[in-house]
């Protein structure tokens, strides 16, 4: 009777593991699987809490992944937050309902947001960030301006291919259309994004800015206010709107640069010893002491 004297070999080498790792698409565990062994054994974990760690490092994997896509496929033309909003600039905004609103539970409901005021002032940057809090939780996005929505769509209807092209527009839960109304849209236009609308309609959720208050958008559609009402009402049937009031940011740092230049320049002139310019005079009492200016 012979003895053996070799150990048995394993049912699977560690070539097979990796092999079946990479055709099963498991790229954390196969990155990890070996050293979670050996730690594995150092804390005498049991084989289900091994496999616990390391499915649960793939399941996170994958998650991180798929957020990634979809913020990708959202087409933001830049990453907003809520923390990054300047509250203090609007002299109007309402501030609890906006956070409100990033519980995002109008989005479940199907449910449209409209973002109203005038230039500068964040309409932009508060869609974008809820459109990237959605990204994170899980929804799928498009961020577009209204124009390109024409412009695609007017494309896509010459080349005989309009309803394929408007799944694009009608298949993401939430969809931001940017800047209705700082362009005039034809009839042919305006037909083609009211089916956009038309089509979303108690089916997924609009998140839209404009500057132009719901009475003026007849302007907006060529003066065709059946087609306009038509639009209001399938936007406004489930809806809230936020006012935004104020001067644009912007103006507002080219104000505070435009400030600091003359005080940069009133100052070197001092410095020089030569007398100040009258405007250097006017501009320095202004900002600093407004009651001149009115007096004057």
């Amino acid at each position: 009777m012979s003895v053996r004297t070799t150990m048995p070999e394993p049912p699977t080498s560690l070539r097979d593991v990796e092999h079946h790792l990479t055709s099963l698409k498991l790229p954390f565990i196969a990155g990890q699987y070996a050293e979670l062994a050996t730690l594995a054994a150092q804390q005498e974990w049991s084989h289900i809490d091994s496999l616990a760690t390391l499915l649960e490092g793939e399941a996170n994997l994958r998650r991180d992944r798929a957020t990634q896509s979809r913020i990708r496929l959202a087409r933001f033309p830049v990453i907003k937050t809520l923390e990054q909003f300047r509250w203090d600039w609007p002299t109007r905004i309402n501030r609890l309902q906006v956070q409100n609103h990033f519980r995002l539970a109008f989005i479940h409901d199907k449910a449209n947001l409209i973002f109203l005021g005038g230039v500068g002032l964040g309409k932009t940057h508060l869609a974008t960030a809820l459109g990237y809090a959605a990204c994170l939780q899980g929804y799928a996005v498009l961020f577009t301006s209204a124009i390109d929505v024409i412009n695609t769509l007017a494309a896509a209807k010459s080349a005989g291919r309009l309803k394929a092209e408007l799944k694009k527009y009608t298949k993401p839960a939430l969809l931001i259309l940017d800047e209705l109304g700082y362009l005039p849209i034809d009839k042919a236009g305006a037909d083609l994004l009211f089916q956009v609308i038309s089509l979303r309609y108690e089916q997924g959720t609009i998140v839209l800015t404009s500057n132009r208050a719901f009475r003026e958008w007849p302007t907006i559609f060529n003066n065709d206010r059946t087609l306009t009402a038509a639009i209001l009402d399938r936007l406004l049937h489930h809806a809230e709107t936020v006012i935004i009031e104020g001067k644009s940011v912007r103006m507002k740092d080219q104000l505070e640069s435009e400030s600091a230049g003359h005080l940069a320049r009133r100052r070197s002139i001092c410095a020089s010893g030569g007398p100040l310019p009258h405007s250097c005079i006017l501009h320095f009492h202004t900002a600093h002491f407004p009651t001149f200016s009115r007096n004057r």
